[in-house]
């Protein structure tokens, strides 16, 4: 079984590779999470995110995400969350942006290994008092797969591959009723102790059925905090 998740690895480095030869832009996505246990197997949750672009040289985004979940059953968790974006444009002014997730999400374990499937359902609208499309909210869907193995040690690595499908953007109408962006994600977990935990990975995005595609080269630090 080790081999195999290996292998799983050595695969998803060598598409990474053969993407890297039209790669348009890299960036830096740091983000740092505090998550609260409450009764009934409920939970809330702060998430922070600065983000990098043009190559590590140019803010791009600060997110906050205030959240609460429950998980109903052991392979079942479901939360919903509302996201404040502030996203840096080029003329140097920051779009003000204000979105709301649903994601319900299932995990089975096979021996060492994890399987999971998220959904997420969002909405969002942006420059809603500069812009007559911005009370119109953007809706999509995105579905994650995450495939993790269990080394038996504080150290835990994984892929994943998320796929967006757009239901419909104003602003973006060409796409809607397309799958356009897709990720693809190496990395590893590291538990120090049952509060504190870092992740590593590395994010390739590509885009498609747009009219102009990008595809971003990401390298992403985390930080956990369970209290």
């Amino acid at each position: 079984m080790k081999k195999l998740f290996f292998l799983y690895i050595i695969s998803i480095a060598f598409i990474i590779s053969g993407f890297s030869q039209v790669s348009n832009d890299a960036g830096l996505w740091t983000t740092f999470n505090v998550s609260k246990k409450l009764q009934h197997n409920a939970f809330f949750f702060v998430t922070e995110e600065f983000r990098m672009k043009e190559n590590f040289t140019r803010v791009n985004l600060f997110y906050t995400d205030l959240g609460f979940g429950i998980r109903p059953l052991k392979f079942l968790k479901v939360s919903f969350a509302y996201r404040m974006i502030e996203k840096f444009m080029d003329d140097n002014i920051f779009s003000f942006r204000h979105r709301l997730m649903l994601d319900i999400s299932l995990k089975q374990k096979f021996g060492n290994f994890s399987l999971s499937y998220r959904q997420r359902i969002q909405a969002e609208e942006r420059n809603i008092y500069s812009s007559a499309k911005g009370s119109i909210p953007e809706w999509y869907s995105r579905n994650k797969f995450e495939l993790k193995y269990d080394m038996d040690k504080p150290i835990t690595p994984y892929i994943a591959a998320e796929f967006r499908y757009q239901i419909n953007d104003p602003r973006n109408v060409e796409s809607n009723h397309y799958w356009h962006r897709n990720r693809y994600f190496i990395g590893i977990d590291y538990k120090k102790n049952d509060r504190n935990s870092f992740g590593l990975f590395y994010l390739i995005q590509n885009e498609f059925n747009v009219s102009a595609p990008e595809d971003l080269y990401i390298v992403g630090l985390e930080y956990s905090l369970n209290l």
